[in-house]
């Protein structure tokens, strides 16, 4: 076989063509060995949990944005968060690192699209440089090379001399602010509904939310002191009372208050209005909890002076061919590229050289983000509505921009929310960062993606402590053949793609059908979609093409309305339900926020396990109760580190580092818990040992406990099996978070229910879709209707109906453009996605022109 090695770049004698890693030991890595080819793109692939981001970012990513870091001065690096040493022998000829992460934090309200990119940049200097500017008295003066000159202007009109406006001065975030929502676009208020939700109470019955809400328990008595009547209806008072309860002035009033002793004190309490005391409380509110009690006072709508831009009247009056700035940041990508690159030509001669040089910044920005299917999003679109896939693509866009070299790029996931069509833009992107003399290491599953690799390491077998070694490495025709790899069968095209028994064509709706109608929303058009009941249906279509509007944002809240009785969404026109009662989403989103969610609590593996050990004899000689057994609350819990598991160290410059807990060596409990044992299939075992096992290690020991055993079957039975019961949820893959999510479901009747799934074969293996459509087949059993969002092939091509969104996205797309089984999509030559289907379904890789 040939060697990494053999893949150099050729510079010379002597240059590291791989990085070589010894001795790796991150999670269930087993003192891996291996050499990463450098220059080239590199994936790293495996089953779900078999050390592939513990290889790609424990090691890799984490050495070499350590080692850059530490080269650095002591002050700046007290500065910056570091990555901890990686667990491995020797890590010899790293780059410098960047990751690009399966989730990118989510953006501050100011962010948007355009900003997150930099595109807003380059607009704000075209419009400053470019544009047609007015003078103070209101008159539109032409474009002038004068502005870029940095030269005062004159206005022809009245003389006026004045300074153009610069491109801070365009800026939402800076000069160009609207004044109003100070650049957010939105305005905040009280939600007057909110503060008397009940207007039959009197305020003495707690009429008046937000003072039960946030300490103001006295108020009542006080509001009693302006003259408001605190014992009738609040419907009864008048309109001055009213305006005393929700705006009266913060004057002080004396009130008798009793002590515990039941003796009464005078005391002056300065009065809180409804409206104040949610504004003082938004104002104080410094934890994610006291945000969300009061945001559920405030309304949000948007900013009425700038209509929701976000700028300042000046900073819109700037104008280009037609568009002032607000005009062109609503504009999509893909029409704002068209209309930058005809910007030129719309200028006086000696303005067009240096207009061609700006407006090709913009271009070459947006060309790279076209490629990556960005093109349907508007760049005013607020960055906290991107999805991870989207903001992930950014990233990358703005990486290549940056013309770096020398770099080692680590990918996490990076076909996520990609469609087939889309993924030879990202490797032309990929191509581009290796061209400009980076290195890429990928982590990813999509085989489309993982056939155009110049290397492959494949980390398994298995997951957990069944994975973690080199199992197959090299080209992807040597990874092909090698009889040890468990992807080679999928770039071959000799592991069978469709595995489920396919529903004839002419039954796919005998069980009934759910029928939507829709006006059109955002760039979706009307549509008339019909769903086959009891059946597994994907909805596909590019990136932006309408497929959440139709689902999650359509379906699933007339649904849920039509259950409650409520009316339909404004945009919804007709539901016929056939008989579906609710509608149950199952997303990727994390499962908890912080370590002291675990497999064991979410599933309620623990909650069964502390009312065991409290049962035995010698829980009972103790006097312990199930609630001792708590972890979280417990007596038996670490004290340590409060059952976390773990301590934080503070070593000053360098990072913080978590460490396991030195009392109870990361188990959570204290030692007392070892001495309490619950006899199992291998002898008698603690709490701590057990929440140390793998789920199937479990499952063969606790055959006793017959409702432990069943949760733990079904964990294994979703693909789980390798998880350990103390393992964090919030850690947990997309993927894994969505499996976990089901362990509640299987097994019962789900007559009526609705099932919907936004990808999730995201993070998964091959052979890991293979179990999840198990999975989806035991919903179908127990009388479930499934709708899956997806991108990924392999479940396309095993759905019993298709509904094939676009053609393209955003305003290209919002059409359903194809529907039918797998197989009529894929001749369907309307069907983007049936191009890509049908090679598949026909063992062949390359798509229909």
């Amino acid at each position: 076989m040939a060697g990494p090695g053999q893949l150099s770049l050729g510079s010379g004698p002597g240059v590291p063509s791989v990085i070589e890693v010894r001795g790796a030991r991150v999670h269930n890595l087993v003192d891996v060995d291996v050499d990463v080819p450098l220059h080239r793109l590199v994936a790293i692939a495996g089953v779900s949990g078999s050390g592939k981001s513990s290889l790609a970012m424990g090691v890799l990513y984490a050495e070499g944005s350590r080692r850059y870091v530490e080269a650095l001065s002591t002050y700046t690096r007290r500065r910056m968060a570091q990555a901890a040493r990686a667990a491995v022998d020797s890590v010899r000829h790293v780059p410098a690192a960047l990751a690009l992460r399966q989730r990118p934090g989510v953006p501050g309200v100011r962010s948007t699209f355009g900003t997150s990119t930099e595109l807003l940049n380059s607009l704000r200097i075209m419009f400053s440089r470019l544009g047609s500017h007015l003078c103070p008295n209101g008159h539109r003066l032409a474009p002038t090379i004068d502005v870029a000159a940095g030269l005062d202007l004159v206005c022809p009109e009245c003389g006026v001399v004045f300074s153009p406006p610069g491109a801070e001065s365009l800026a939402f975030n800076s000069g160009g602010a609207c004044p109003v929502c100070t650049g957010t676009g939105t305005v905040r208020d009280v939600d007057d509904r909110t503060l008397v939700p009940d207007p039959g109470k009197s305020i003495e019955a707690g009429a008046v939310a937000p003072w039960g809400m946030f300490g103001l328990a006295v108020m009542p008595q006080v509001v009693a002191e302006l003259g408001v009547r605190i014992d009738v209806p609040y419907t009864e008072l008048t309109s001055r009372e009213r305006e005393i309860v929700l705006d009266g002035p913060a004057e002080k009033r004396a009130i008798r208050v009793p002590s515990k002793s039941g003796k009464l004190f005078e005391l002056n309490f300065t009065y809180r209005s409804a409206r104040g005391a949610v504004r003082e409380a938004l104002a104080n509110a410094t934890s994610e909890r006291g945000v969300d009690r009061v945001q559920r006072f405030i309304t949000a709508h948007p900013c009425p002076s700038c209509r929701g831009t976000r700028l300042s009247e000046a900073a819109r009056s700037a104008r280009l061919d037609g568009l002032d700035l607000a005009d062109a940041t609503a504009l999509t990508l893909g029409d704002a590229t068209s209309w930058a690159r005809n910007v030129p030509e719309t200028l006086p001669v000696e303005l067009r050289s240096m207009a061609e040089m700006i407006c090709d910044q913009f271009l070459g920005t947006g060309r790279r983000l076209l490629q990556l299917g960005l093109g349907y999003l508007t760049l005013d679109r607020a960055g906290g509505t991107l999805s991870t896939g989207e903001r992930q693509r950014a990233q990358l866009a703005r990486a290549v921009r940056n013309e770096t070299t020398g770099v080692l790029y680590v990918l996490d996931e990076p076909s996520i929310g990609l469609h087939p069509a889309n993924i030879d833009g990202l490797l032309g992107v990929v191509r581009d960062l290796l061209a400009g003399g980076n290195s890429v290491v990928l982590v990813d599953h999509d085989v489309q993606l993982l056939r155009e690799v110049d290397w492959l390491i494949e980390i398994g077998p298995g997951s957990g402590a069944g994975g973690g070694t080199v199992v197959a490495q090299g080209t992807v025709e040597q990874i092909g053949v090698n009889p040890a790899s468990l992807i080679g069968g999928f770039l071959t095209g000799a592991e069978p793609v469709v595995v489920r028994t396919p529903v004839p064509e002419g039954e796919v709706f005998i069980g009934g059908a759910l029928r939507l109608t829709t006006a059109p929303i955002h760039t979706v058009h009307a549509l008339d979609v019909t769903i086959p009941k009891g059946r597994l249906t994907t909805v596909t279509g590019m990136s932006g093409s309408g497929k959440t509007t139709l689902v999650l944002d359509s379906l699933v809240p007339a649904l849920a309305a039509a259950q409650q009785g409520e009316p339909l969404p404004a945009h919804v026109t007709a539901l016929e339900a056939a008989g579906i009662t609710r509608a149950d989403v199952v997303d990727a989103t994390p499962i908890g926020t912080n370590v002291r969610s675990t497999v064991a609590t979410y599933s309620g593996v623990l909650d069964d396990l502390r009312r065991a050990f409290a049962a035995t004899p010698a829980a009972r000689e103790r006097g312990l109760e199930a609630a001792d057994f708590s972890y979280n609350t417990g007596s038996l819990k670490c004290p340590r580190c409060a059952g976390t598991g773990q301590i934080v160290l503070d070593v000053q410059f360098l990072p913080d580092v978590d460490i396991p807990c030195p009392d109870c060596v990361g188990t959570r409990y204290a030692p007392a818990a070892d001495e309490i044992s619950l006899e199992t299939a291998a002898g008698p075992r603690s709490l701590p040992r057990l929440l140390a096992c793998t789920v199937a290690e479990a499952a063969v020991l606790l055959t006793a406990l017959p409702t432990v055993q069943r949760k733990l079957q079904t964990l294994v039975d979703l693909g789980l099996s390798y998880l350990s019961l103390g393992e964090d949820t919030p850690a947990l893959s997309g993927g894994e978070a969505q499996r976990l999510k089901l362990a509640s479901e299987l097994g019962r009747t789900h007559t009526g229910a609705l099932f919907v799934f936004d990808e999730p074969s995201v993070g998964l293996h091959p052979l890991d879709t293979r179990t999840l459509l198990r999975v989806l087949d035991r919903l179908l059993e127990t009388g479930a209707t499934v709708i899956v969002i997806e991108h990924d092939l392999d479940m396309i091509a095993n759905a019993d109906h298709v509904i094939d969104l676009g053609p393209g996205g955003g305003a290209a797309g919002g059409r359903i453009v194809a529907t039918g089984t797998p197989e009529q999509i894929a001749a369907d030559p309307d069907s983007v996605t049936g191009r890509y289907l049908s090679p598949l379904l026909h063992h062949d890789h390359d798509p229909a022109p």
